[in-house]
């Protein structure tokens, strides 16, 4: 491709995208710790988050946004959402204009309740925003495992075009228009997953972790089709796709903060310990007032969000889901 592709964030994920855009196109990824710069360029390794895996040999790291971005064609970001807005106002300074920002992360912004791409459009007004999404492990995906994901964008015959650049080999990449839905999708399940996590760890079956996968995919659709997204979004790669991979796996963040709660284990002592960041512990309260904003009720969010805040135990939590009042299955609870 002629594209050049920037991509700020050195995480997990971040370095699994630029590995695989590298592929197919040139792409500069910009870390903030200079040991990580270092050894994605002379040992083309990311040891501290991909341990093990190798990446391509022509992903090119720096620690300069300027290099990273001044000639890039597409912007990617991969940094975490309450590092999001100061990372790309440093990037504006250098960016050429109409340039396309594609945001990877599954979070908000905790004091404004935004998405990401609402941030970049007030960042960067004018430039085309769109997102990577779905269930995307990446230490399955740096290795060569098969998986799928969506590029999300209003405009039809961009999405299009930057489809190609994230498409490679067995990771397979669809398209899809509605920006606000596979958005949400990915940033509500993490919420559920820390909830399904929560019985896992208090070691509850197999039935009720399907239970609570479905009715939490319920109340994620309801609160995102009351933002703007399509229902259907919800019931593909973006919404359930992601949720199951988000609540059932070992390499989920948001299953593991919630799994390590069930067993008794508190929430700083947990976080302490881990590298990588799991999104859906910011996230929980945010999610709590959307649902209020937009009249929506949020039971599960609601009961993780006072395990979070230290006002139930997991069991209690856990026991109150079990027990809430039944109705019709269309209905929330």
């Amino acid at each position: 491709m002629n594209l050049k592709a920037a991509l700020l964030g050195g995480g997990s994920w971040g370095t699994t995208v630029a590995s695989l855009i590298a592929r197919n196109a040139p792409v500069k990824l910009w870390a903030r710790d200079e040991s990580t710069v270092d050894e994605i360029n002379g040992q083309h390794t990311n040891s501290k988050y991909l341990p093990g895996a190798r990446l391509s040999s022509k992903l090119e790291a720096t620690k300069s946004i300027k290099k990273a971005v001044s000639k890039c064609d597409v912007l990617v970001m991969g940094v975490p959402s309450q590092h999001f807005r100061s990372v790309l106002e440093q990037a504006r300074d250098h960016l050429r204009p109409w340039v396309p920002v594609i945001s990877l992360t599954k979070g908000l912004e905790l004091n404004t309740h935004k998405r990401m791409t609402e941030i970049i459009n007030e960042v960067l007004p004018g430039h085309p925003v769109g997102v990577l999404t779905g269930p995307n492990l990446a230490r399955e995906i740096i290795v060569g495992q098969a998986a799928a994901s969506v590029i999300a964008m209003e405009d039809e015959i961009i999405v299009r075009e930057l489809q190609q650049l994230f498409h490679s080999g067995l990771f397979r990449v669809y398209t899809n228009t509605d920006l606000v839905g596979c958005e949400l999708g990915g940033v509500l399940k993490n919420v559920i997953a820390l909830a399904v996590g929560m019985g896992d760890g208090q070691g509850a079956g197999d039935n009720t972790r399907s239970a609570l996968i479905t009715r939490g995919l319920a109340e994620i659709t309801r609160l995102g089709v009351a933002m703007g997204g399509r229902p259907e979004t919800f019931s593909g790669l973006a919404g359930m796709g992601d949720l199951i991979a988000t609540c059932t796996s070992a390499q989920s963040r948001n299953h593991y903060v919630g799994f390590e709660l069930g067993k008794g284990r508190s929430l700083e002592e947990i976080i302490e310990e881990m590298v990588m960041v799991a999104e859906g512990v910011k996230s929980a309260p945010t999610v709590m007032a959307l649902g209020e904003d937009y009249g929506i009720e949020m039971p599960i969010t609601r009961d993780v969000m006072t395990v979070l805040q230290g006002e139930k135990t997991p069991r209690q939590a856990f026991r109150g889901l079990l027990i809430s009042s039944v109705g019709s299955e269309a209905e929330p609870g």
